[in-house]
């Protein structure tokens, strides 16, 4: 007798939003599960549907693609909604990491939520939780922020009203703002213990350690790509 698949034993009349998390840099990162529930959905939504087919060819993956990105989320919700209501099976993928995680997905997750349609998470890879394991700042505790506003004032305003968390704090940042940010968080929050993370999982990963000071000095004189995680020192006592 064959086994009924993960997907078989879920769908009624209707089918099921999978969670899909995807690596944030080294392919070898995929889950089992993720490779195996690609490859049972009737369609994927992904944020960058050319990085999505990196990935999917390395796993001899065919399946249809649809987009599904900031800018297109809010019209491209009811249609994919629509086609879970009707039995479609349905994997979200973002352009790397966990989907809703400072990346599209909160919006058809609550509304599949909404209309009483199963919502599975597929965990895998997270830029915020990967660069805290080995950041060497207390884990007990943590608040992730993601991205900081673009803007300098709103920025120092945010700043401020964080300024008295004694949890570690996370943040993503753009390698074009990373310097200004740290300068505005040495002025707002003390010149704290820090670790910035830098391509995590990548070819060139780094990880710099020491107060905010020291790691703006090491980053000041050279140009700076890639994905950045900065992982902060709560306030203390």
């Amino acid at each position: 007798m064959c086994m009924a698949t993960e997907i078989e034993s879920l769908t009624m009349n209707q089918g099921v939003l999978y969670i899909v998390s995807t690596p944030i840099g080294n392919l070898e990162d995929t889950t089992l599960r993720a490779v195996r529930i690609l490859k049972e959905v009737d369609i994927i939504a992904a944020e960058d549907t050319r990085k999505a087919q990196i990935l999917l060819k390395k796993y001899s993956i065919k399946k249809p693609l649809t987009s599904y990105f900031e800018h297109n989320e809010r019209t491209k919700t009811p249609s994919i909604i629509n086609k879970l209501k009707s039995g479609a099976n349905i994997a979200l993928v973002s352009e790397a990491g966990t989907p809703s995680i400072s990346d599209p997905g909160y919006r058809l997750v609550s509304e599949a939520i909404g209309q009483s349609i199963p919502v599975i998470p597929v965990p895998g890879a997270c830029a915020a939780v990967a660069a805290l394991s080995v950041s060497g700042l207390p884990v007990h505790r943590f608040v992730f922020e993601g991205f900081l506003p673009p803007k300098s004032g709103k920025r120092k305003n945010f700043l401020k009203k964080i300024s008295g968390e004694d949890s570690t704090l996370i943040f993503y940042e753009s390698p074009y703002r990373i310097c200004a940010t740290i300068k505005e968080m040495i002025r707002e929050l003390g010149n704290r213990k820090a670790m910035l993370a830098r391509e995590l999982t990548k070819l060139h990963e780094e990880s710099i350690y020491g107060s905010l000071s020291e790691i703006l000095e090491k980053l000041e004189h050279r140009k700076i790509k890639g994905e950045i995680t900065l992982i902060v020192e709560g306030k203390k006592e």
